[in-house]
């Protein structure tokens, strides 16, 4: 279960978080003791079902998982979570580790795979690289999720035109395209430049790259 000592002083609901999973209670405690040494939160668990309790706060985080685990083993658990679309960076340890088994996590995704016992240092190597990881794969998200919304937000005829401009097109290429004035085309672009908060056509451009949009993808005319 969640550990019962209160939180670094340094640390806050906004901060990273590292969750420990090892059915060892010295090892938890001894992972518990290095991350919150450098300001880090924590929460360690004895195993993948008392870890699946616990509601995963909307921040940065990384899973620290032993391979061998009761009724469910750390490999099993990855691709459990891979399948529930949790997309939490894994750092696997263990004290029987061998090359196969590295292969699976790695090729599953898991960011490192620890042999105990390891170095302090490798351990807080591995959880930076995740954390860093994990921080920027909830950025893109968010900006992904903005572009969707935005996106969204424009009628029928601005996603046609967009994705017509964003191809190549020039005004009047458009407008022959779809069978409407050249000046129709430049005042939808003006609306499309301010809805998707684009500062450029090059940043529209970009944009539309992000969504995967296209001509095809243009939604019916209005």
């Amino acid at each position: 279960m969640v550990t019962g000592r209160a939180a670094s002083p340094l640390t806050n609901a906004e901060d990273p978080i590292v969750f420990v999973v090892d059915d060892d209670a010295s090892v938890r405690d001894a992972l518990n003791n290095l991350f919150r040494s450098v300001g880090l939160r924590t929460a360690v668990f004895g195993s993948a079902h008392e870890f699946l309790q616990h509601k995963l706060p909307d921040v940065p985080s990384c899973l620290i998982l032993d391979i061998r685990l009761p009724r469910l083993s750390g490999l099993d658990f990855q691709a459990e979570l891979a399948k529930a679309d949790i997309h939490i960076p894994i750092i696997f340890m263990t004290g029987h580790g061998d090359i196969p088994m590295t292969v699976r996590a790695m090729k599953a995704g898991a960011i490192d795979f620890l042999t105990k016992p390891f170095r302090d240092q490798d351990m807080l190597d591995a959880v930076t690289t995740a954390i860093k990881r994990d921080k920027s794969r909830r950025d893109d998200a968010r900006v992904l999720a903005r572009l969707r919304a935005a996106f969204a937000a424009l009628t029928p005829r601005e996603r046609q035109i967009m994705s017509l401009v964003t191809a190549g097109l020039m005004n009047k290429q458009v407008a022959a395209e779809i069978g409407v004035a050249e000046i129709t085309v430049k005042i939808h672009r003006g609306h499309i430049m301010r809805k998707m908060a684009a500062k450029s056509l090059p940043d529209l451009v970009r944009m539309a790259q992000t969504l995967g949009i296209g001509p095809a993808s243009g939604g019916a005319q209005t």
